[in-house]
């Protein structure tokens, strides 16, 4: 048995397409371009490719894009100051603050400071709460776009026993949130979950997003199991080059499971896709529009 790859890939470029199509219509609408600002604080070379992934994906997206790049020893004050003018200029609909941020910043402070109608990434406790309890919200990017891949196999998850390995505010929490609004039944499980292989081979779905390279075994995983894994994590070769992965064995989760994402090329072209549907939402919600098609 093989099982079938998830190419988040050519999913992300699809939405992408309807994406741009939507920009348009809602730009006419708004009488400008929908507009997404990416504030990066210092010079952490992850973090700076994601931000020009995210500033060229928007542009080709035919909305505007604002960049923001501050010094690694900018102060907190200075940066919610800035976050403030982005929170009033009718020009941004969606602000983006690149974690992780420099330790003299208090990260919750600055992400809570956030106008929730321009929250993109979703973080906001306004966001949050409206999330858990089934009102229109901005939700976190990477979920969404576990839960699209997903339902490349199971259009419907009712009845459909899903495991979330990790707990994270980014991605485990909201995700268990969206998987029920789906009628699945739920399980969070974590460091502390006794007996974790038993537990995660009792999924028909499971993801998996918990930052530990290859953790997952594929005797853990059911037979024919739908398996999305959200890690992404270097690790080092002979040849000092390293090579990325996921938080799944996939060599040999591949041979068990029904359907797969790869790391990388499953979940991460997702989550840039996501944010720019995201963006486009909060500028209708803002302007009072329908809501995109997407």
């Amino acid at each position: 048995m093989s099982a079938r790859i998830l190419d988040g890939k050519a999913l992300a470029a699809e939405v992408r397409g309807k994406v741009a199509k939507e920009a348009a219509r809602i730009g006419a609408s708004l009488k400008r371009k929908a507009g997404l600002a990416v504030v990066l604080v210092g010079e952490n070379p992850a973090s700076q490719v994601y931000v020009r992934s995210k500033a060229r994906a928007t542009e080709e997206a035919g909305m505007a894009s604002f960049e923001h790049k501050l010094s690694a020893d900018t102060s907190e004050a200075d940066l919610l100051a800035l976050v403030q003018k982005l929170n009033d200029d009718p020009g941004v609909d969606g602000i983006l603050v690149q974690l992780p941020l420099p330790a003299q910043i208090d990260s919750a402070r600055v992400l809570n400071a956030v106008d929730p109608l321009k929250d993109v990434d979703g973080f906001h406790p306004i966001n949050a709460g409206r999330l858990a309890t089934g009102l229109p919200a901005l939700v976190p990017c990477t979920p969404v776009g576990c839960v699209m891949l997903a339902k490349l196999v199971h259009p419907s998850f009712a009845g459909l026993e899903a495991v979330v390995l990790g707990r994270s505010n980014i991605v485990g929490k909201p995700l268990a949130q969206l998987l029920l609004q789906e009628n699945a039944t739920v399980t969070v499980a974590h460091s502390k979950t006794r007996d974790l292989p038993a537990t995660l081979r009792r999924a028909d779905l499971l993801f998996v997003a918990i930052g530990k390279p290859e953790f997952v075994q594929g005797e853990w995983i059911k037979p024919g199991a739908t398996v999305i894994d959200v890690g992404t994590n270097r690790v080092a070769t002979p040849d000092g080059k390293g090579r990325l992965c996921g938080d799944v064995n996939f060599p040999e989760a591949v041979k068990v499971a029904g359907a797969i994402s790869p790391s990388p090329g499953g979940v991460g072209p997702m989550t840039i896709a996501c944010l720019l549907v995201n963006t486009l939402r909060a500028a209708c919600m803002r302007a009072k529009l329908a809501a995109p098609n997407i």
